[in-house]
C-alpha cells in the first residue's frame, strides 16, 4: 500500500512540474511564434531534419501535437513534414507512456480508479485497435491516452501501431495546414481544414458506436 501511494504521489508531482513549466512559458511569453519557428529551423539546415523527431517527443510534454505538426509543415513542407511529424508523435506517445509506467514503478494495471476500469479493460483487450480509435476520436487529448496507457498493461507495440495508423490522417491534415499558414485560402489549406472536419465526424460516429456497443454488452 505504501509503495502504491508513493507511485501515485510521483505521478501527481510529475504532472504538477510539467504544468508549472508550461504555465511559466505562457506567463514569460516563451512560446515561439510560427515565424520564429520557421526562422530557427531554417538556420539549423540539415540538422533540423535530424533533430526534429527527438525534439518533437521532448517538446510535446509542453506543447500540443497539432502545433508541432503545423511546425513540421512550416519547416519542411507537407510531403516531408508529415512523416516526420508522425514519427515524432509516435516517439512522444511512447515516451509519455514509458514515463508514466516508470513513475508507477510496477503498479501499472492497478493504479487507475475503479470507475475507469472499463476504459482500462478496453485498452488492454483491444490493444492497437483501441489506440487507433482513441487517435480518431475528436476532443480526446493524445497526452491523456498516452499517460493513461502507461498505467495499464497495454503493450508498447500496440501503442506504436495504433498511433501510426490512427493518427496518420490527422497528422497529415495539421501538417498541411501548418505549411499553408501564409495563405489560408490556398487549396492545400482548405483541403486540410475539410479533412480535419471529416475526421472529426468519423470520430463522433466511432465514439457513438462504441458507447452503444458497451451499453449492449452491459445489458447482456
Amino acid at each position: 500500500m505504501d509503495s502504491r501511494r508513493a507511485a501515485i504521489w510521483r505521478i501527481a508531482i510529475g504532472g504538477v512540474v510539467v504544468g508549472a513549466i508550461f504555465l511559466g512559458m505562457i506567463v514569460t511569453g516563451s512560446v515561439p511564434t510560427p515565424d520564429e519557428v520557421r526562422d530557427y529551423g531554417e538556420s539549423l539546415g540539415i540538422a533540423a531534419l535530424l533533430a526534429f523527431i527527438p525534439l518533437f517527443a521532448l517538446v510535446n510534454f509542453l506543447i500540443t501535437w497539432p502545433i508541432l505538426a503545423g511546425a513540421a509543415g512550416l519547416l519542411f513542407g507537407t510531403l516531408a513534414g508529415a512523416p516526420l511529424a508522425l514519427a515524432g508523435l509516435t516517439a512522444a506517445a511512447l515516451t509519455q507512456m514509458w514515463l508514466a509506467r516508470r513513475l508507477a514503478a510496477g503498479h501499472h494495471g492497478n493504479l487507475l480508479p475503479q470507475r475507469t476500469k472499463a476504459i482500462e479493460d478496453f485498452l488492454t483487450r483491444n490493444g492497437a485497435l483501441a489506440v487507433m480509435e482513441s487517435r480518431i476520436l475528436p476532443l480526446l487529448p493524445y497526452g491523456i491516452v498516452n499517460y493513461s496507457a502507461g498505467l495499464t498493461k497495454l503493450r508498447y507495440r500496440d501503442m506504436t501501431l495504433g498511433t501510426l495508423v490512427g493518427a496518420a490522417p490527422k497528422v497529415f491534415a495539421y501538417t498541411a495546414l501548418g505549411g499553408s499558414l501564409g495563405d489560408l485560402t490556398s487549396p492545400e489549406a482548405i483541403s486540410a481544414v475539410a479533412l480535419i472536419i471529416v475526421l472529426g465526424l468519423i470520430g463522433i460516429y466511432i465514439a457513438r458506436r462504441q458507447i452503444l456497443f458497451e451499453r449492449r454488452a452491459r445489458a447482456a
